[in-house]
């Protein structure tokens, strides 16, 4: 039986798709840095994200890839131990990485590491196809303290337009691809179904959960402080974010792809309801 790698097996997406393989009956060895801790199906071998180890890229026939570093030093041996054992390659990409930019003139870091991976996938020879997914729903979750304290979200950029998509819509086209045929050489830029603005998006969590919720919108300068003052927001990334927003707004608003019901033949779930979905991550704090 051929097995199918799927990196970064405890996050929001590869989880999905380790989960989906497994329950479809493929053999699936899934890589995590704390292989103890992963609570994966029974059946899925886990293994540390190290391609070098003894026997972790053995009768694999195809991998699912998230970048499991932060930088691309190590793109170039990563990629090749895949060329030498695998046929087939599905990459999740991220940071915005604009097609046809190489990478050294992709718009930020994230963007050039991902940029470099991409390049070196499709120049390898094996059948790759990169997904090219909007923002996941799953970061509706930064919220989450500020719903389950109140009604409001405060925030900037209220009015910056996304499009997003439930992490499971992504997982499942990768399998897909993983698994089917006529996705060799194809970029898929992969939206939910409804282009959202951040106010919006609060608005539609709160029809979902069933409590009025509104947005506040904050100056630049007092979003800055509310991340800066964020244990859980790393200060490094909050000029970037700010940044990348500031861009959005004078950008034309993105629109929804009919990608995800091409490729698996059900349309993207809506925000309504994923949120519906994980309603118990806004319950209200206990008086």
């Amino acid at each position: 039986m051929s097995t199918y790698l799927v990196f970064g097996a405890t996050g929001n997406v590869g989880r999905r798709v380790a989960e989906r393989l497994s329950w479809s009956g493929a053999a699936v060895r899934a890589t995590s840095r704390r292989p103890e801790s992963a609570r994966l199906p029974e059946g899925v071998e886990v293994v540390a994200p190290d391609l070098t180890a003894p026997g972790v890229l053995e009768d694999v026939e195809a991998v699912f890839l998230m970048w499991p570093f932060h930088s691309a030093e190590q793109a170039g041996p990563f990629v090749e131990a895949i060329k030498r054992n695998v046929r087939r390659v599905v990459f999740m990409t991220g940071g915005g990485v604009r097609p046809g930019l190489p990478p050294e003139e992709q718009p930020n870091p994230v963007a050039r590491w991902h940029a470099t991976v991409e390049h070196l996938i499709e120049q390898s020879g094996v059948e790759w196809t990169v997904l090219s997914p909007s923002t996941f729903m799953t970061n509706t979750l930064w919220w989450s303290d500020q719903i389950r304290a109140g009604d409001t979200v405060r925030g900037a950029y209220g009015s910056v337009t996304m499009t997003p998509i439930h992490e499971d819509d992504i997982a499942a086209v990768a399998v897909a691809a993983l698994t089917g045929s006529g996705h060799g050489g194809r970029r898929y830029d992969l939206t939910g179904p409804e282009a959202l603005t951040q106010a919006e998006q609060v608005r539609v969590i709160g029809e979902a959960i069933g409590r009025p919720l509104r947005w506040v919108e904050l100056s630049l300068a007092e979003e800055r402080e509310r991340l800066l003052a964020d244990p859980s927001f790393p200060d490094s990334f909050v000029d970037e974010l700010l940044a990348g927003y500031a861009k959005m707004t004078s950008a034309p608003p993105p629109a929804p792809t009919s990608t995800v019901e091409d490729v698996t033949g059900t349309p993207p779930a809506t925000l309504a309801a994923w949120a519906a979905e994980h309603a118990g991550a806004f319950e209200r704090f206990p008086a």
